[in-house]
């Protein structure tokens, strides 16, 4: 994926933050900036655990270990990132709404998709 591709995703992302920060309870973003902050962190997070455990373990991997680690992720995020604020509860549901958006906005171009 192109550079300009990269922060296109990382925009969508902040702004997907945003919303879920304004639609679930116990789950809040401070604004813009923390979101796509919140999004880079959150990606980097993913990265990390995605090396160490595999793609298994990643929301991607499908499955409950998937989503129980998309809900450590974000809740582990809001220690590294300013004006977040989530409980457990505000990160299993943010990781629900996030796992729905997900579903109708494209993670991968066809030609990525072809690779794995």
């Amino acid at each position: 994926m192109h550079f300009l591709g990269h922060v296109v995703r990382f925009v969508v992302s902040a702004i997907v933050l945003m919303i879920v920060g304004y639609i679930v309870p116990q789950f809040s973003v401070g604004g813009f900036w923390s979101a796509l902050f919140l999004a880079l962190v959150i990606a980097a997070l993913g990265w990390i655990i995605e090396g160490i455990f595999g793609k298994r373990v990643t929301p991607f991997g499908r499955g409950i270990v998937g989503f129980l680690c998309s809900v450590l992720v974000i809740w582990l995020a809001q220690f590294i990132v300013g004006g977040v604020h989530a409980t457990w509860l505000g990160a299993i549901l943010a990781a629900l709404v996030i796992g729905i958006i997900d579903l109708f906005i494209p993670v991968s171009t066809p030609y990525e998709a072809g690779r794995e």
